[in-house]
């Protein structure tokens, strides 16, 4: 029998986009032959993982999982809305959120490689895309591990929150992770925003108040009066609370004992360009091509 080189099985992965382990097992099933190991994983796994491998996934569900003083929240991407409901799709969405919570990986990548059912991640992640036709990839997650008190909060499948805090009351980590859903903060406190995001801002502040024709110094308290609001605006701490309008965050917490150390929230697709197009237009050729095959 030839013997399976690691070249090869890469060489075979290159071509047909097809887990590791399958090429592994195609080339020793064709005794080393390329062609041959080739065409038994497109019988098995047929064209759709390496046609669907490069397309945009902007699209998809956020997750979350949270147990014994771990959290988690997990973002997996496909390319329609269809898809992001289909069952096989969100199992594999909650297989992802529990594996993370029992492994710290420092990235996707080192989790791609993670043992899931008999396979890896990547493996099974392949296999999915050859059985629903579509891209899927897991776009990122966080991983919380504490002694405080965690939380979170799901928007539909669309919209998560992870939330670490501190109290003797079990509805304020909810209450601020909703509250985080709804009002997209940030950072915790105005000194935790980024400065890419105050420098932007100022920017524009400067802009507009250049056009007032008012005098410099004046130019200048106007500019640093809108950064100010900005800050405030965009740190959790600082917004009023969605539930009480007369209150900040800050003062809710201060009035329930309790604190917060950190959040996350993940909104699907936010910052992937999608893809524009007529959708019609393509299923229509794709229907016409299959038909003249």
């Amino acid at each position: 029998m030839a013997a399976i080189t690691a070249n090869m099985v890469a060489e075979l992965r290159a071509k047909t986009d097809a887990p590791v382990m399958e090429c592994k097992k195609a080339l020793t099933e064709a005794e080393g032959d390329m062609e041959r190991a080739e065409e038994l994983l497109r019988v098995k796994l047929g064209n759709k993982a390496s046609k669907a491998a490069s397309r945009v996934t902007a699209e998809g569900i956020v997750t979350s999982h949270i147990a014994d003083g771990v959290g988690v929240l997990v973002e997996l991407n496909c390319e329609t809305d269809f898809v992001a409901k289909n069952d096989d799709f969100l199992a594999f969405g909650k297989a992802m959120a529990e594996l993370i919570a029992k492994h710290h990986s420092a990235d996707v990548a080192v989790l791609s490689a993670l043992q899931l059912e008999s396979s890896t991640v990547d493996a099974v992640r392949l296999a999915l895309i050859g059985k629903i036709g579509e891209n899927v990839s897991v776009r990122r997650f966080v991983r919380f591990e504490s002694a405080n008190k965690l939380a979170s909060y799901l928007h539909g499948t669309r919209i998560g929150v992870l939330v670490e805090f501190t109290g003797a009351d079990e509805q304020v980590g909810k209450d601020v992770a909703m509250h985080v859903a709804a009002m997209k903060p940030v950072s915790l406190s105005s000194d935790d925003v980024p400065a890419e995001l105050i420098a932007k801002e100022r920017s524009i502040a400067e802009q507009k108040a250049a056009e007032s024709g008012k005098p410099a110094e004046i130019v200048a308290k106007m500019v640093d009066g809108s950064v100010q609001k900005y800050l405030k605006e965009v740190s959790l701490l600082n917004q009023t609370f969605v539930k009480n309008d007369k209150q900040t965050i800050e003062q809710m917490l201060k009035a329930a004992g309790a604190s917060v150390q950190k959040f996350a929230l993940f909104v699907v697709g936010e910052g992937i360009e999608k893809r524009t197009g007529d959708f019609a237009g393509e299923v229509a050729a794709q229907v016409a091509a299959a038909k003249q095959g």
